[in-house]
């Protein structure tokens, strides 16, 4: 019976595979595995906890953790009770925080530990819904938080053992399971309802579409507060029985991958962006022969692909591969644990390139494309569906066209229930029961779905990350010193922008510190001046997330006008009629 919730799928998957080693995480320096049986026990202790407490079904809890085996527990425990999870990344501020928390109306909330602990404690007197913390690590002199052992103890106390079963019979395909809350074109982050339903039918599509069995594993690394790493790395693997392997924090996922020797994974294009670089680096360092074999060594493993893609491989190619493959690329794949049979790539388009040089030296990358709001994947290539420049065929159980504009529609049981509490903008998205992406693109004529345009503002990072680019214009426009900003980072590895000064507080400035200058040209190329800027920029970047901070910047000598084409006619910015104008730059800003 094909399971219909997120908690009948755990336990279909507990009973099918019951496996010693379901989960991976380090413990006092080393990986332990945690069995099935033992994650359902923690599971069923920590749902009744909850339920002792008066939780009941439709309540928000959120979870702010970073990766790690008490995240699944949380949220298996939070699903179980019929509860909403509320993910939130760990690497929001606390004003960012306060708004997701207070918007979701959430009763009850799971972090990591202390550090999480800290931006949630000052805003607890603003949020009246909010009556319990849990925390997975202990805090010192308890804090106003209970430890999810202390949860899980409350709930072992029931003596009922039929209050867990009892409870998730309950819950139906239809109930909500999460909120997952993503950045809006107007910097006002908007929460996608996603029902259990949406869930498991993205789960049984993407198995569908690839090969997952209980002999695989899994690093999970990419925040589970992403709906990509969610769905692929989390729930997809454990329906298949495969192993989850939790990495110790982002910084440490070249030395875990080593640990675990995974033989898939999920990331976004920026991780496969630096291991590129790393290993570019490493060879421009070395001796000329070794540069000489690795290019050819590459351009092997390209050809190869090429002529397997087109189902026609001559003999010299595979003898060259072969060789390419003793000499270079199995040496590249033991840094990568030596086991990787494919690796996914979504969140961001991902380059050519980059793909290309993967696959040639026996590392898949398999490009996919979905949002927030679809749980998230839409469509995919496989090992045996693939196209460069592609992002692949849709899922099965999904319907995709495109609009007479040329915006991509998505139709299928994987569709969002709608916005929390914004019906308006959920009726602006999903018409005549078709998701409008927001992206532009067509289909190819084999059926591969190629992604040409933004429609929206929103600004992806190369790192995944959705950053809107009004609320960070906003926030530094509050400077003194800034008339007007135009944020950039589109497919980028961060975010950028191209500044108007406030020219009369920047001649105040230039005169108080004796600076010369003939035009406001050269004023904004002097050293001080743009030192003045840069500490403004990082002033009130404080308050953003790391990702949406400014790292550098394009001073730009004069104002934006209507007459330059920079303005439409109600003083809206043209973005890309100024980065078109400025493109030299730009590019600069990432290649310096």
């Amino acid at each position: 019976m094909i399971p219909q919730t997120i908690p009948a799928l755990f336990l279909s998957a507990v009973e099918t595979y019951d496996k010693p080693d379901a989960f991976l995480h380090k413990k006092e320096g080393r990986y332990v595995s945690v069995s099935h049986s033992d994650a359902l026990g923690a599971v069923r202790k920590a749902t009744c906890g909850l339920l002792a407490l008066g939780l009941v079904k439709g309540d928000r809890v959120a979870l702010l953790s970073e990766n790690r085996l008490e995240w699944m527990i949380a949220d298996m425990a939070i699903l179980s009770a019929g509860c909403v999870n509320v993910p939130i990344y760990p690497t929001l501020p606390p004003n960012q925080a306060e708004y997701l928390l207070s918007d979701a109306e959430v009763r009850a909330i799971f972090v990591s530990g202390p550090a999480q602990f800290a931006k949630i404690a000052p805003l607890r007197a603003r949020l009246p819904n909010l009556q319990h913390v849990f925390s997975f690590d202990s805090i010192a002199g308890g804090m106003d938080a209970s430890t999810l052992d202390q949860l899980m103890r409350r709930g072992d106390a029931i003596e009922n053992p039929s209050v867990f079963d009892d409870r998730v019979e309950k819950i139906a395909g239809s109930d909500w399971a999460s909120v997952i809350y993503t950045s809006g074109t107007t910097g006002d982050p908007k929460g996608a309802v996603l029902t259990h339903a949406n869930f498991v039918s993205n789960v049984l599509g993407s198995t569908e579409t690839f090969h997952i069995d209980s002999n695989d594993c899994c690093l999970s690394f990419l925040p589970l507060s992403h709906a990509l790493e969610r769905t692929g790395g989390y729930y997809a693997p454990l329906s298949k029985g495969a192993t989850i392997a939790y990495a110790e924090s982002f910084n440490t996922v070249a030395e875990n991958l080593r640990e675990v020797r995974p033989t898939f994974f999920i990331s976004v294009p920026r991780f496969f962006e630096k291991i590129y670089e790393r290993i570019n680096d490493r060879i421009a360092a070395g001796p000329h022969v070794q540069k000489k074999l690795f290019s050819w060594a590459v351009r092997a493993g390209k050809t190869y692909t090429r002529q397997s893609l087109d189902k026609r491989v001559s003999a010299t190619t595979r003898l060259n591969r072969l060789a390419a493959d003793w000499l270079v690329s199995r040496k590249l794949r033991e840094h990568l644990g030596g086991r990787i049979r494919f690796c996914v790539s979504g969140g961001a388009p991902l380059s050519r390139d980059i793909a290309e040089f993967f696959w040639a030296v026996g590392l898949p990358l398999l490009e996919g494309y979905g949002t927030t709001e679809a749980s998230p994947v839409l469509s995919l290539n496989t090992l045996k569906a693939f196209r460069f420049g592609s992002v692949g065929k849709p899922l099965a159980g999904v319907e995709i066209r495109i609009a007479g504009d040329g915006e991509i529609l998505a139709r299928g049981p994987n569709i969002m229930h709608g916005y929390f509490k914004r019906p308006d903008l959920t009726a602006e998205v999903i018409r005549d029961g078709w998701y409008h992406t927001g992206d532009i693109g067509h289909i190819d004529p084999d059926g591969y779905i190629v992604i040409t345009d933004r429609k929206k503002d929103l600004i992806v990072t190369s790192g995944g990350k959705n950053v809107a680019p009004q609320l960070i214009e906003r926030v530094l426009k509050t400077s003194d010193f800034i008339a007007e900003v135009v944020i950039l980072g589109d497919k980028r590895r961060f975010i950028s922008a191209i500044i108007v000064p406030d020219f009369k507080r920047l001649d105040d400035f230039a005169a108080a510190a004796g600076i010369s200058y003939g035009t406001h040209a050269e004023l904004v190329r002097h050293p001080a001046v743009i030192k003045r800027i840069e500490e403004e920029v990082k002033k009130k970047g404080g308050q953003l997330a790391g990702f949406e901070r400014v790292r550098k910047f394009i001073l730009r000598d004069r104002a934006f006008s209507v007459e330059e084409g920079d303005l439409t006619p109600t003083l809206k910015v043209r973005r890309r009629v100024v980065e078109k104008k400025l493109a030299k730059d730009i590019d600069a800003l990432y290649t310096e």
